[in-house]
């Protein structure tokens, strides 16, 4: 057969025995109750990658004690009473080898008392444990994967552990091994009896896009997942990420929702490569986005303005927004000005004018008709960087919002008085393609 040919039956084997495998699963990860609103906590990758040079580098090597430090200024800097609740080790932390009898071991030098010791730290300080596996011959680091054959123990490793979310990453894994372990996983993880979060890779490894990605089958399988590029500490990578999901809007906003999450990967709020004004569009643009908040920074060391952007309390409460719709972008001007639009619930929106110019401050005019809110409302609007209230907001008058090179105006709006109309008639409102703010 031609190359042609063979990848289309290799495609069309992938998908059937994905759906055939999911509808097989009597318990999957959507039915496991957690992460109803975006999880929010520290990831270790994008900041301190895989580096296990402990001896040269003690203080920001792959090990206990950088979990340790973590969880600490998490439970002791405001962050958990914020819902920052999980501590997530990423790829590199286990042993070259798996133990005589099969299982996965942490590195015995850089993690002495064990995965366990630490998830129950984690735990005394009112916090989550997550951690990294593979799902193939190795992870993308190197380390032992987790082949078709150990789906089970090393689930049962993990909730032993008292591990509390699982990232399975797709390194080393065919397509079709991957159609049949990432529900596979999902169903073992559900019969350890352990809460366990479960953030795939599978998508990002299938182009993040149909026909090669079934979201209604990723849904039921997994409770938030990775569907594009790993980001970088870049603006270039920000913009990339934040390109492809706008794109590819109409797609991925519906399989969003309470229990199953778009991932568009970690906040690199104060890191190295992001200015301030980027750093507070970033926020913005995940918040709206209804991403997972994982942040990718040094805790012990980040700056009083990186806090302050990741610490503001109304971003947090619009990305935990209990209605739980994914926003999109609404307008694209060829001024390189961009709106973005989040309905929320009790009838509030949220609201944000984004620039990517890169010479000037941009005074931008419009009005709540322009961008298609209902006529004959009365809205309040507070920004939410700044707190500022403007109030008496008609639909139909004009405004003006001055939006740095790179940055963002946010406005979380309210309507004055609320219409009867139920929730569910303002998702199905919302999920359409021509979908328009509506009010609860």
């Amino acid at each position: 057969m031609g190359s042609a040919v063979l990848s289309g039956l290799a495609l069309a084997l992938a998908l059937v025995l994905a759906l055939a495998l999911a509808l097989a699963l009597p318990s999957v990860a959507l039915e496991n109750g957690l992460a109803l609103t975006p999880p929010m906590g520290w990831l270790a990758w994008e900041r301190f990658r895989c580096n296990v040079d402990c001896r040269a580098d003690p203080r920001n090597c792959i090990s206990e004690t950088l979990f340790f430090e973590m969880a600490d200024r998490l439970a002791e800097d405001g962050w958990r009473e914020l819902g920052y609740q999980y501590i997530n080790i990423d790829d590199c932390w286990s042993a070259k080898q798996r133990d005589v009898a099969g299982r996965l071991i942490p590195d015995p030098e850089r993690f002495p008392r064990g995965i366990k010791a630490l998830a129950d730290y984690v735990h005394a300080r009112g916090l989550k444990l997550g951690i990294y596996g593979d799902l193939g011959t190795l992870t993308c680091g190197g380390y032992p994967g987790t082949t078709l054959d150990r789906v089970e123990q090393d689930a049962q490793t993990f909730a032993e552990w008292g591990v509390d979310m699982l990232k399975l990453d797709g390194c080393y894994s065919s397509g079709e091994e991957q159609a049949q372990g990432y529900p596979e996983m999902a169903r073992a993880l559900n019969a350890t009896g352990r809460p366990i979060v479960y953030s795939c890779s599978w998508p990002a490894y299938q182009g993040g896009l149909p026909p090669k990605v079934n979201y209604t089958i990723l849904a039921n399988v997994c409770n938030l997942w990775r569907n594009y590029d790993d980001i970088q500490d870049s603006w270039d990578s920000v913009l990339s990420i934040l390109d492809w999901f706008s794109a590819n809007q109409d797609v991925l906003q519906p399989a969003a929702g309470p229990g199953h999450w778009n991932d568009p990967d970690m906040l690199i709020i104060g890191n190295f490569g992001l200015s301030n004004e980027q750093s507070r569009s970033q926020m913005a643009l995940w918040t709206v986005m209804a991403a997972p908040l994982l942040m990718s920074t040094d805790l012990r060391t980040i700056s009083p303005s990186a806090k302050e952007i990741l610490q503001n309390r109304l971003m947090i409460q619009i990305n935990q927004d209990p209605l739980g719709i994914q926003g999109r972008r609404i307008v694209k001007e060829k001024s390189h000005i961009e709106v973005f639009l989040r309905p929320l619930s009790q009838g509030a929106s949220a609201l944000v004018f984004f620039s990517r110019r890169t010479d000037m401050p941009f005074v931008y005019t419009t009005s709540l008709a322009k961008l298609h809110f209902p006529q004959d409302t009365v809205y309040e609007a507070q920004d939410v960087y700044s707190g500022k209230i403007m109030s008496g907001l008609k639909t139909g008058d004009s405004f003006s919002v001055v939006i740095n090179p790179s940055g963002v105006v946010m406005w979380y709006l309210y309507p004055m008085a609320l219409p009867a109309q139920s929730w569910h008639v303002v998702r199905q409102q919302a999920l359409s393609k021509s979908f328009r703010p509506v009010l609860l």
